[in-house]
C-alpha cells in the first residue's frame, strides 16, 4: 500500500504542479487513496521531496535525484539560503522562520546536515521548531547554520 502510494505521489508530482501538502492529499484522494495530512507529510519526508521554482512565481514539489554527498550538501545549503528568514532560540528549541511554504524544505536541509546537536525538526508553512539536545547546543547550531549560509 505504502509503496503504491509513493509511486502515485511521484507520478502526480511529475505530471502536476503541486504546491502544498493539501493539494497533494487531494490529488491522492482523487486517485482513490484515503490519506490524512500526517500521512502525506510522512510520505514527503520518506520520498525526500523538495520544492523547486516553477518559473511562474510559484513552487512545486519535486523528487530529488541521487547525487554525490558534496553536491547534496550544496543543494541543502542553497535551500537554506533561499528559504531562511530568521532564527530565535528558546532554551533548547530553535525557532527558524522561513519564506512562506519553505519550512519543510529548510527543515529537511537542517536534518540532512546531520548536526549531532539537533534531535529533529518539525515544520509548518513558514516556521520550524528544531529540538536541540541542550540549551548550550542551541547557540552552537545557530553558529553552524550562520556559517553554512555564509559559505
Amino acid at each position: 500500500m505504502k509503496k503504491d502510494r509513493h509511486s502515485k505521489i511521484l507520478e502526480i508530482i511529475r505530471t502536476q504542479d503541486i504546491e502544498t501538502q493539501e493539494e497533494l492529499a487531494d490529488a491522492l484522494r482523487r486517485s482513490g487513496y484515503d490519506v490524512t495530512q500526517a500521512t502525506v507529510s510522512r510520505d514527503i519526508r520518506d520520498l525526500r521531496l523538495t520544492k523547486m521554482q516553477t518559473g511562474k512565481g510559484h513552487q512545486k514539489y519535486a523528487a530529488g535525484e541521487v547525487q554525490s554527498q558534496s553536491h547534496l550538501s550544496d543543494k541543502y545549503i542553497r535551500v537554506l539560503r533561499e528559504g531562511f528568514v530568521s532564527m530565535d532560540p528558546a532554551q533548547n528549541i530553535l525557532v527558524v522562520k522561513t519564506v512562506s511554504g519553505m519550512a519543510m524544505a529548510v527543515a529537511a536541509a537542517i536534518d540532512a546536515m546531520h548536526f549531532p546537536e539537533v534531535v529533529g525538526c518539525i515544520a509548518g508553512d513558514d516556521t520550524i521548531m528544531a529540538a536541540i539536545r541542550t540549551a548550550d547546543d542551541t547557540a552552537v547550531v545557530m553558529r553552524k547554520l550562520e556559517e553554512a549560509m555564509q559559505g
